[in-house]
Order: C-alpha cells, then sequence, then structure tokens
C-alpha cells in the first residue's frame, strides 16, 4: 500500500489526467506471454518477428501454364516437346531438357534450367507437345524465392496489434507461437444501496445499476481485459472487502460512486484514511474524482451519476488505456458549432454531442444523470474552462466516441 495525502484542491483536467497517467504508466512493462497465432488476432505484439525462412520459400510458378527458356520462344508460334507436369507439391527437381517445355501449376516449383512461364492461354498442346503462340522474356511468371521476405528480415514489430493481416504473415513464414503483451486486467466496483441490477423489479427509491456494465464495455472495447465486476453497498465492511479481492485479481480498479462532499460517501470513507487524494476536478460533468493506490494497484474512483462516470473514463483513462493496448489514438477534429451552448465558468465542459454533414449539435443537455439522452452522441465537444457562452457557427474540438475512426 502506498500513502497519498488527502487534497481538496481543484484539479484541472490535464493535471488530473496526468497524475492517472502517472499511476497507469508502469502497466506498460507488464510481462509477455506466448500465444498460438491463430488466438493472437487483436493481441499486442511484445518482440519483434523476424522470418524464419525466405517467403516465397522457393522459386515457383505465378500461373498455370508452361515453364520454358525464353531463348526457346524467342520465334512464336513455336513446338516443344513436353518433358512432364510439375504439380503444386511437387518437389520439382527434374531439370528441364534444351528446346522443351514442362506443363507447371500455380506454385509449383520451377524446374532447374528455365527461367519463364508461358500462360496456358498463349499456348495448346497435346499429351507430347505444346505450341507456344506468343514468347516470353526471362523472368516472367516466376516468383523468386525471397522476393516477399527474406530469412531474418524483420517481419512484425514490437507493439503491433495484430489484425488479420499480420496473422496471415506469420502463417505463412511457419511461426506458431509469437510473445504478446499480457493484457491489462481492470476490476470495476460499483457502489451505492439504491443500485439493482437490470431484470430486478424496481423498489421505490431504486434504480438499475448501469456503470458496472457500462464500464465494463468501455473498457473491453478499448483492450482491457475486465477481471470482475462487482457492487456494493454502501456499507464500509463490504466495501473493503469486495476491494481487497479486486486488488488481488486487477492492475487496475475502477470505482464508482461514493466519493462526492454527502452522507455515505463508502469509497472516500475507506480509500481515504489509505492515503486516497479526493477532491474536485474542474470539469463537468465528473468534477468530483479520487486516486488511491491500494497494495501496489491503483484505483481510480469516478463519480456515480452515469454519465460522469463514462466522460470520466473517457477524458481521464481511455487515452492510456489505449495506447497501453496498441489501439489507435482516439480520433479528435474540429467542427463548427450549429447552436449556441453555454457552459459554466472554469469549468472545462465535455457536452456529448452529434455529428452531421454541417457541423455538431449537442445531443442531449448537460446534466450528468441524460444516460439515454448519450446514447445519440457520437462524440464529446470540449469547451474550455474559459468559455461561458459558445454562439453557433464557432469552431469545437470534437472527440470520438467510436473505436474506429467517425469520418
Amino acid at each position: 500500500m502506498t500513502s497519498r495525502p488527502a487534497t481538496s484542491q481543484v484539479r484541472s483536467v490535464d493535471d488530473h489526467r496526468d497524475a492517472i497517467q502517472q499511476l497507469l504508466r508502469p502497466l506498460a512493462a507488464r510481462p509477455a506471454e506466448s500465444a498460438a497465432v491463430p488466438a493472437a488476432l487483436g493481441r499486442q505484439l511484445a518482440e519483434d518477428v523476424h522470418a524464419p525462412v525466405d517467403l516465397p520459400v522457393f522459386r515457383n510458378s505465378a500461373m498455370d501454364g508452361y515453364a520454358v527458356r525464353a531463348a526457346s520462344v524467342v520465334v512464336a508460334p513455336v513446338t516443344l516437346p513436353l518433358a512432364g507436369v510439375v504439380a503444386a507439391g511437387n518437389p520439382g527437381t527434374t531439370p528441364l531438357p534444351d528446346g522443351a517445355a514442362m506443363k507447371v501449376m500455380t506454385g509449383a516449383p520451377i524446374p532447374p534450367g528455365a527461367d519463364c512461364v508461358v500462360p496456358v492461354e498463349d499456348a495448346h498442346s497435346d499429351s507430347v507437345a505444346v505450341t507456344i503462340e506468343r514468347g516470353r522474356s526471362a523472368g516472367e511468371f516466376v516468383r523468386e524465392a525471397g522476393t516477399d521476405v527474406r530469412t531474418g528480415e524483420l517481419l512484425v514489430s514490437a507493439g503491433t496489434r495484430l489484425a488479420p493481416r499480420h496473422i496471415a504473415a506469420l502463417a505463412a513464414v511457419g511461426v506458431a507461437e509469437v510473445p504478446v503483451s499480457r493484457p491489462i486486467r481492470a476490476a470495476i466496483l460499483t457502489t451505492g444501496d439504491e443500485l439493482v441490477p437490470a431484470g430486478s423489479t424496481l423498489r421505490p427509491g431504486q434504480i438499475y445499476n448501469s456503470n458496472g456494465i457500462a464500464l465494463a464495455a468501455a473498457l473491453t472495447a478499448n483492450g482491457v481485459l475486465v477481471a470482475g465486476v462487482e457492487h456494493s453497498t454502501d456499507d464500509p465492511g463490504e466495501f473493503h472487502r469486495l476491494l481487497h479481492a479486486a486488488t488481488e485479481s486487477a492492475d487496475v480498479v475502477f470505482t464508482s460512486g461514493g466519493v462526492s462532499k454527502g452522507d455515505f460517501e463508502v469509497v472516500k470513507e475507506v480509500l481515504q484514511p489509505l492515503g486516497g487524494q479526493f477532491g474536485s476536478v474542474a470539469v463537468q460533468p465528473g468534477g468530483p474524482q479520487g486516486l488511491t493506490v491500494v497494495d501496489g494497484v491503483p484505483v481510480l474512483s469516478f463519480p456515480g451519476n452515469p454519465v460522469s462516470t463514462i466522460v470520466s473514463f473517457e477524458v481521464f483513462a481511455r487515452p492510456l488505456l489505449r495506447r497501453l493496448a496498441g489501439l489507435p489514438e482516439i480520433e479528435t477534429w474540429e467542427l463548427p458549432l450549429l447552436e449556441p451552448v453555454k457552459s459554466p465558468a472554469g469549468r472545462r465542459q465535455f457536452l456529448r454531442g452529434r455529428v452531421t454533414h454541417a457541423g455538431v449539435t449537442a445531443a442531449s443537455g448537460p446534466g450528468s444523470h441524460l444516460i439515454a439522452g448519450m446514447a445519440w452522441a457520437d462524440v464529446l465537444i470540449d469547451l474550455p474552462a474559459t468559455s461561458t457562452a459558445i454562439p453557433a457557427g464557432a469552431t469545437v474540438l470534437v472527440r470520438s466516441l467510436s473505436a474506429a475512426p467517425s469520418r
């Protein structure tokens, strides 16, 4: 356990994000593990992989046709005796006799002595001879060994997030297993007596627990392995027990709720004596935030309102988690604002926005409870803390909520 002094100082968004990055940066040094190539799709390569063989492995035909010496077909049409057939999988060690042709299939070895291939479309044959209607130059339709990659050359670089094209290249050179970075493991701990799981019958004063599901989805979409999702009541003993289990199974723990200034703030009550930093960040939504290290594991504590939880993850955790997972950077760009908006003085506001062909508009109000409205958003509109009223037509920075580019 690492102790940190409690603080009530209001932090800027950038300062709080930097503090989180400092806590999470050591996760870049997590150990590698071996994965079979078919199972490595989507994993981050931990070490450079060099080709163990040439590709193509041997000199072979790019077409179904006839292997010949180019000198034999300079004057076409010309009829040459057939000296045999070379199929794919044939060792291809029989030399081509002078003045003859061998039928070859696509991918079959080029017989020693041949230097080009005449496609079947340019010839006609019977069982003993072939008439070549068009001559070919040396090298045509011949795939030389190593023209794709040579033994020892870099095939895939460390840090690459393995896509189907990388899997294909690794399999083509015969690599069976690759070293990949172990995924970051995250545990989620939601809090609040009022929360019940989906599917339950709501009693007076109760609401459905969306934060656990939302955080799990957000983490999974950004390359993090969710090690567990648990919920605690506002009982400090229960929260402490679940937190201890979470730090044993995860590299980082995310909590939601219990971090503000009211009564029954169980997260703050338990973690502050352990050195947790709890205070306000100059942001809307998501002002109350907490950071703690428990048993060597970073614990990121977000406020409990659903939109605050999601926006906190998007702004403070997602960018670094994506880099650690080898995923592309979050797309940001500038767009004209289609309607005027207001923003609280001194707070950097992240409005939920919807992009159209003409610009961007707010998808819902600024309230941190408007989770259904957030479903209509595809970007966050980043409004600086120095702005209180932004007119229609002004250019604003937007940040994609999608895993893939939005445009």
